[in-house]
């Protein structure tokens, strides 16, 4: 029975508002899943909704998996009846259904980001692009815009106007091309290509549109343009689309990630209802207060207030290290304390804006013997020897794969070398055949060594040979992996590294075991004979090594990690988003750090700068630690820059100051400490402190005081006086100024110089109390 009683009032409202279209904004921590799962029981068992005519959209596979298990236990094995999935995942069994339609076969494969750059550098290399000139990254990116953008080759070449967007044109032309020749979607078609599907067959967007009369969409503000046109082609005809998610927490726009989709849902559907969740589950009242003074500096938002009956809980702490191996030592030393009192290890992450952070972060939690993990890193499917595995895979379902073939024809070596690849390639180009047709040709081809035909056809042997297995799943693949040679081939190498390749390819099959698993099909799930369901009936198969791929595919490293209680999480605030901890470290709390310099001097990247700070502060239920270095070594230079303005926007009240900032700069030892790293810029001189706020010209930057020598200054740290509307203060860089505000320890002070008005904070600034 669906205890709808057990909710919270604006929750109950959004589960019981089923019919036409409904805007759910919901803080961090306010229980949308658990919205969104009641929602669809409610619809499932109170008013009978045939489950297949569900359809709920999220964006990891990881948020989709624990809404399945939820749904499951709610209204029992009904729940496989509907989609629950992943955008990339709903278009993938849309296409194997219908992209015959589009010219592509159903035994497609899915490029990922490595084969993906592979294949961009191959055909810059035909089109005699110099990579320096034009980096494949910069390329990459801005097909992947035009792609989130429904910018056909045609269409993007019929804007470019500047060089390197003329440049992107010929590529991406060519790109689209080599990938229809391989039968193979990027992830960026899976969405453009669902798109034209629905946009040039309206015969089959009806049919998705009766079949799916109810649409959930999950974190709405990190839908891309493509994904927004899908949604709102497939909820056109119903208009019973309900989207979740929090302005506040939009942070891919890097990624194509647009915020007006969710601000401007009342525009598309001027009929909606919109319900706000702000009771948090998650955080201490602490916390919640200082992300809520944070992301009210932003203009462009819809208005919030997050709030908890749970207590104020522990302030927020905020260290300023010396520099980042003090900032590093400190937080090991919280670590290794708070574990001591009992916190586990797996209730413990240090997030930081930039991967480059990471390493002296590493290095002292190493010294520390702080065990950690780091979310983000190498991943499994990206190793080599792995994805040497899957290139056979693939080959074995789509032979016209040029990349996996030209990837596997000489791994292990077989006597197939350079020469010989770029011979097969010649022969593909001059006579529009696949790598492995053109390999297959050229085994009569007499201008080659008899030695050279022999083992290319024994690699199109096994190639062949491998496309006939079948049977269950693992045996077809522990028979490819055999025939391969690959693990043959490591074993006389004799080396550790060797070893740990084949343990690494041993553990893949423990990959596929957790398929098979995961993965049996549920008969009485399926809906009654008869309905039209299209795609959904399609559940992935055990013993399909094609839905074996595809599943391959569509994980992410953060779909792989599980908790595990032995390790500190160690990841990007990026990474973070959806995840929760007792105890959350932010490192490098500092301006050109985060906000980070190419998003500051930009008002739109400020604002996403500053919901990544309000992302970040939201992960931790019990404690929350800021750290900030005075001078910081980065990209091989000493930086010192003013603490981050965010730690300024949360009240005084709610945070307490350790490290320099606790007691000021003087007397604590920092000359000493700041003298040997050699400190650049003007943050160099001993006993230097911060501005907090904006400069005159509307950035910010570090001040350094020593003093003046004056008969009438009190030479006093800032932290270790008290002030009151009126004091005189003298400031290196302003000069002489009144304070005129006093808000607990930030100080208002208007200047003399220039005639402006500055905020400082007292526990940081460079400032001296006058006696006259």
């Amino acid at each position: 029975m669906l205890d709808i009683d057990s909710l919270n009032e604006p929750q109950r409202e959004a589960v019981l508002c089923t019919e036409g279209p409904l805007l759910v904004l919901a803080g961090a921590g306010s229980g949308k899943t658990r919205v969104l799962t009641y929602r669809i029981a409610h619809m499932v068992q109170d008013l009978n909704v045939p489950p297949w005519q569900i359809m709920a959209i999220t964006f990891t596979n990881k948020a989709a998996n624990e809404m399945r298990e939820r749904l499951g236990r709610l209204v029992g094995p009904s729940a496989r009846g509907m989609w629950v999935s992943t955008f990339h995942s709903m278009c993938v069994r849309i296409l194997r259904v219908d992209c015959e339609l589009l010219g592509f076969s159903k035994s497609f494969t899915i490029y990922d980001d490595d084969d993906t750059k592979r294949l961009l550098k191959d055909v810059m290399a035909g089109l005699d692009l110099d990579p320096k000139r034009w980096p494949v990254n910069s390329i990459r990116g801005k097909i992947s815009q035009a792609k989130n953008e429904l910018k056909a080759p045609g269409v993007y070449a019929d804007e470019a106007r500047d060089p390197v967007s003329k440049v992107t044109a010929r590529v991406y032309a060519v790109y689209q091309e080599r990938l229809k020749m391989a039968n193979a979607f990027d992830f960026d078609d899976l969405l453009m290509y669902t798109y034209l599907l629905f946009k040039n067959h309206p015969d089959v967007l009806e049919a998705y549109q009766d079949r799916f009369r109810y649409l959930l969409v999950d974190e709405y503000q990190d839908t891309n343009h493509a994904q927004y046109a899908i949604t709102k082609l497939l909820a056109a005809k119903h208009q019973n689309i309900m989207v979740v998610g929090d302005d506040d927490q939009s942070i891919y726009s890097w990624r194509g990630a647009d915020i007006r989709n969710i601000l401007e849902f009342e525009q598309d559907y001027p009929q909606a209802r919109s319900i706000k969740l702000e009771q948090n589950y998650r955080s201490s009242g602490n916390i919640l207060n200082a992300a809520n003074a944070v992301v009210a500096h932003n203009t462009k938002r819809k208005q919030k207030r997050l709030f908890t009956e749970s207590g104020d809980g522990e302030k927020i702490l905020v260290y300023m290290a010396s520099d980042e191996r003090d900032e590093g030592r400190w937080i090991a030393g919280e670590i290794d304390k708070l574990h001591n009192e009992g916190v586990s290890y797996e209730e413990m992450a240090v997030f930081y804006r930039t991967n480059a952070q990471s390493r002296s972060l590493e290095d002292m939690l190493l010294r520390a013997g702080v065990p950690y993990r780091i979310v983000g890193g190498t991943k499994f499917f990206d190793r080599a020897e792995i994805r040497d595995v899957i290139a056979y895979l693939t080959l074995c379902i789509n032979p016209a794969d040029d990349m996996a073939a030209k990837r596997v024809i000489n791994q292990p070596r077989r006597g197939i070398g350079k020469t010989t690849i770029e011979h097969i390639e010649n022969v593909a180009r001059n006579s529009n055949l696949t790598f492995m047709q053109a390999a297959e040709w050229c085994l009569a081809d007499e201008t080659l060594q008899m030695r050279t035909r022999n083992a290319i056809g024994g690699f199109v042997g096994l190639i062949n040979d491998a496309q006939s297995y079948g049977g269950e799943l693992r045996k077809v693949i522990e028979a490819v992996i055999d025939r391969s040679q690959l693990i043959q081939a490591l074993e006389q190498e004799r080396t550790d590294e060797a070893e740990s390749r084949i343990e690494n390819i041993k553990e893949f099959l423990s990959v596929v075991d957790e398929y098979v698993e995961s993965h049996e099909i549920d008969e009485s799930a399926l809906p009654p004979e008869g309905i039209n369901l299209l795609a959904d009936t399609r559940q992935l198969s055990p013993d399909s090594l094609e839905d074996f791929l595809e599943w391959v595919r569509l994980r992410t490293d953060l779909d792989a990690a599980t908790d595990d209680d032995q390790f500190v999480t160690l990841m990007t605030v990026h990474s973070s988003k959806g995840l929760e901890f007792d105890c959350v470290f932010v490192a490098g709390m500092e301006e050109t750090l985060f906000p980070h310099s190419n998003s500051s001097r930009d008002p739109q990247g400020l604002e996403e700068e500053r919901r990544l700070a309000y992302v970040a502060i939201t992960r931790a239920r019990k404690r929350l630690y800021l750290t900030c270095a005075y001078a910081r070594q980065i990209f091989g230079e000493t930086h010192a820059n003013p603490v981050s303005r965010f730690v300024g926007e949360i009240p005084s009240e709610l945070r307490k100051s350790a490290g320099l900032g606790s007691s000021g700069f003087a007397g604590t030892g920092w000359e000493k400490r700041g003298s040997r790293r050699g400190i650049s810029g003007s943050g160099k001189e001993a006993g230097g402190g911060r501005v907090f706020g904006q400069s005159s010209a509307g950035g910010t930057r570090p001040r350094s005081y020593t003093g003046r020598t004056s008969p009438n200054a009190e030479k006093k740290s800032a932290a270790r006086v008290t002030f009151a509307v009126g004091d005189i203060v003298d400031h290196k860089t302003f000069g002489r100024g009144r304070v005129t505000k006093v808000d607990g320890d930030t100080l208002h002070i208007k200047f003399s110089k220039g005639n402006v008005t500055k905020k400082l904070l007292k526990d940081y600034a460079p400032i001296v109390k006058i006696n006259l």
